[in-house]
């Protein structure tokens, strides 16, 4: 099979990346180890534009996984000029294969090389490119997508022990540190609840202006700039996005003593500045 099976592409696709998946997909195809090709992401949504990155899934025979995983960084080569190239373990994901290759514009692309039938258990429902008898589509077929929904009691468990560490260092004058803490109180609890909420999927702050606009725009306060009182200023603001965001939720046990020793100390530390 020399074309996607998903033919013609979505016209909306950038003409760089649409010849990036032709190109690849007819190269993964001539591997007899590789019974799938499928594409998630923006490709879902129709919202390809000249930023987006290539999110490929590609299927492999259970017997020669094994050897795919061992070979493919040569598989990514050979796709196109590659750049770079480094797996995923740093988001829990070592099947992944994070490319980057030359062009105009530069092209990111993720290649997740998984065994046939781990297809079954994913977050997303991928357009299958490309396929030997059905086999991907059958696969896909034994499960169903579930992107996992943020544990409020998780957070409940963990926000106010960060708001503390934040406002120590604060306090102690690690602005960049206390930076780093605020970024991961919107990407860890602020950006997926407002998205959960807004019926988005709770991807971090991943495209909120699109999805939660409303909520995007008051997060921007909790955006510091290297200062200790703009810094304990956002946190303060982080605080009040996250009892707004917990309102309403039932079946969690409150961390009230913490919150009330955290406000507190964050109160303390504002006091000094």
């Amino acid at each position: 099979m020399s074309h996607p099976v998903v033919d013609p592409l979505p016209s909306s696709i950038p003409d760089a990346h649409r010849r990036f998946l032709i190109s690849a997909v007819e190269a993964l195809a001539r591997d007899p180890r590789i019974v799938g090709v499928a594409i998630g992401g923006s490709f879902l949504t129709d919202t390809m534009d000249e930023f987006s990155d290539l999110d490929l899934l590609v299927a492999t025979e259970p017997e020669g996984h094994g050897a795919v995983m061992a070979d493919r960084r040569r598989i990514a080569g050979s796709l196109g000029p590659l750049l770079a190239a480094f797996t995923g373990e740093h988001v829990g994901e070592p099947r992944l294969l994070i490319c980057l290759y030359d062009g105009d514009p530069v092209l990111h692309v993720d290649l997740k090389f998984l065994a046939l039938e781990d297809a079954a258990r994913r977050v997303e429902d991928p357009a299958v490119l490309w396929e030997r008898d059905g086999r991907l589509t059958r696969a896909l077929a034994e499960g169903s997508a579930e992107y996992p929904s943020p544990d409020r009691q998780w957070v409940e468990d963990r926000f106010w022990v960060w708001v503390h560490y934040v406002t120590a260092k604060i306090g102690r004058g690690e602005i960049f540190e206390a930076l780093e803490g605020l970024s991961t109180l919107r990407a860890a609890v602020l950006g997926p609840l407002a998205q959960a909420t807004s019926g988005a999927r709770p991807s971090g702050v991943r495209k909120l202006e699109r999805t939660a606009p409303g909520f995007a725009e008051r997060l921007r306060e909790t955006v510091a700039g290297y200062d200790a009182r703009e810094c304990a200023r956002a946190l303060r603001a982080c605080v009040e996005l996250y009892r707004s965001l917990s309102e309403g939720s039932n079946g969690i046990e409150r961390r009230d003593a913490a919150e009330a020793a955290a406000t507190d100390y964050l109160a303390e530390v504002e006091r000094r500045l």
